[in-house]
């Protein structure tokens, strides 16, 4: 009779947990097809870009379906024989060296600001921090005239000087308070030690903090690189010389209002634009997730 009661309330009790595994069961494969539908939604468009890439120009919108029937490569050669006498080549190099440029700038001014504020003593030096983090409100487009009219003034347009001079000047508040998120989290006692042995602020944030910045550093690289690499507005602005033509205004200049737009060549060129992104992402995809939990920004 005893052994009755004991398997019946075994049997009671191992329903509720087997319910509660099926419907748990029953969600995780809910959510999963939710956000596998969520990512089909958000790459379509590079999918059918894709795609595009490789049909005709009398193809590319009135042929329904993402593979298209006869595939060719004439817009990838086209489209890297470039425009206005350059090759996509030379829009490449450029963008690169803007890129690298202010990759350079954010990594040294930022970090220095980021110490000062951080980890040194000087007058309104909250007052100041508040003001850096209220500049992160302002729009560009509140300060796009006076900054034209002063780098007008400085005979830098159409140069990279607009475009990289500022990273140099610690004009992103943004990476600054996530740098400074980053060095807050770093032991004192460091620094104490440091000055025991002699060092001085220089030294201290030469030789100990900033070895210790790598995953804020990456993560500063990388939201810069690609922030500086898909940038339009700003770099149509200052620059107007085929020359010095990056690649998103080269992407721009297959389109023709006045004439017959070269969209194959556009695709074709947008699809490899996107190359130096996943790569430089993938490469650096840990250091970017350590560095942004590690500075208490989620």
């Amino acid at each position: 009779m005893s052994n009755t009661i004991n398997q019946s309330n075994v049997t009671s009790s191992s329903k509720p947990t087997s319910n509660y595994s099926t419907k748990k069961k029953i969600f995780e494969s809910v959510k999963f097809i939710l956000l596998l539908l969520g990512a089909i939604v958000m790459l379509y468009p590079v999918m059918w870009m894709l795609s595009s890439s490789f049909k005709t120009v009398d193809k590319i919108f009135t042929e329904v379906g993402l593979w298209p029937s006869e595939i060719t490569f004439n817009n990838y050669l086209q489209g890297w024989e470039g425009i206005s006498g350059f090759t996509f080549s030379t829009f490449y190099l450029n963008s690169f060296i803007v890129v690298g440029l202010s990759i350079l700038g954010n990594i040294i001014a930022c970090s220095m600001a980021a110490y000062a504020f951080a980890r040194l003593d000087f007058t309104f030096k909250k007052i100041l921090f508040a003001v850096m983090l209220a500049s992160m409100m302002v729009p560009i487009h509140v300060l796009l005239i006076p900054q034209y009219i002063l780098f007008n003034n400085l005979n830098w347009i159409n140069t990279y000087l607009p475009l990289v001079v500022p990273k140099f000047l610690a004009t992103d508040a943004f990476f600054i308070f996530l740098m400074v998120q980053f060095i807050r989290g770093i032991p004192r006692e460091l620094d104490n030690a440091a000055r025991v042995d002699g060092c001085g602020p220089v030294q201290i944030f030469t030789r100990i903090i900033f070895p210790l910045m790598t995953p804020a550093l990456v993560t500063t690289a990388i939201f810069t690189f690609i922030w500086t690499w898909n940038d339009f507005f700003s770099q149509f602005i200052y620059l107007s010389n085929p020359e010095k033509w990056t690649v998103t205004l080269a992407l721009r200049g297959f389109l023709d209002t006045m004439g017959e737009s070269m969209w194959g060549d556009m695709f074709a060129m947008s699809i490899l634009s996107l190359i130096p992104i996943f790569v430089f992402f993938i490469a650096f995809q840990k250091l970017l997730i350590e560095g942004i939990s590690t500075t208490g920004i989620k």
